[in-house]
């Protein structure tokens, strides 16, 4: 047999447990993966590690496990904090998906002034973000915020955490010289703009804010998707897991 599903739940993990699955894992263990009573799956959820279980009943509708042994123990992983601003319903799946592969803690979805999408659903990003744990083998799922205006994230934000927001025009230093100016570690944010760009008035404002740098990631425009995963897969490496030392 195939390398048992891995399912994510809220409820406390132990030995001997038994868990009733969350909506729709009934559903996908049965009609897609042609799972049956018996087979084995493991279950995270984002607290107590990762931990071997097997089905104890499955209908169309609702399942249940019990719990067998821990297969892996929680572990420290990186606060790294994902703020992008708001774009079309597809690239915004996209992000969310490899933003939780490349181990966002954090996903911020934020309104600029040249922000074209009105609304985010937030609930959609968030099934996403927890499938894609399934599948990546991480132990937690990151967390969506509400989408907010941009100003006002920024007006919350804790000034302990430093944010890094990339600079589409490359007027900033790049991305690797300033991480290690200010000997970066997490907790960290990374900031994407939209499409357009950010207008010269929020990165006025940006610059004034002493726990904001904004950094250059190479000579090329990107995309905003282009630049959450390069952005991330570049902290990662020069400051987070990737490095080994988290």
């Amino acid at each position: 047999m195939s390398t048992p599903p891995r399912l994510h739940l809220d409820a406390p993990l132990g030995a001997g447990a038994e868990l009733a699955a969350a909506p729709g894992q009934a559903h996908y263990l049965g009609t897609v993966l042609r799972r049956a009573v018996g087979d084995p799956v493991r279950l995270f959820n984002g607290r107590d590690g990762e931990w071997a279980a097997r089905i104890a009943a499955l209908r169309k509708d609702r399942a249940a496990f019990v719990v067998e042994r821990q297969l892996r123990p929680a572990a420290p992983e990186p606060d790294i904090r994902l703020l992008v601003a708001a774009i079309k319903r597809d690239a915004m799946d996209w992000i969310a998906e490899k933003a939780t592969e490349l181990g966002a803690a954090l996903i911020q979805p934020v309104f600029t002034r040249r922000t074209v999408a009105g609304r985010v659903n937030t609930s959609r990003l968030a099934a996403i973000a927890r499938e894609a744990a399934e599948q990546c083998g991480r132990l937690t799922v990151p967390r969506l915020a509400d989408p907010a205006p941009l100003h006002a994230v920024l007006d919350g934000w804790d000034p302990a955490v430093p944010l890094l927001a990339g600079d589409e025009r490359r007027a900033s230093p790049p991305l690797a010289r300033v991480v290690a100016g200010i000997g970066l570690r997490p907790p960290f944010g990374w900031l994407v703009g939209p499409e357009g760009g950010f207008e010269s008035a929020e990165l006025d404002d940006l610059r004034r804010r002493p726990f904001v740098s904004t950094v250059a990631l190479g000579p090329r425009i990107l995309r905003a998707e282009t630049a959450v995963v390069a952005g991330l897969a570049a902290l990662q490496a020069l400051a987070g897991d990737w490095t080994g030392t988290i």
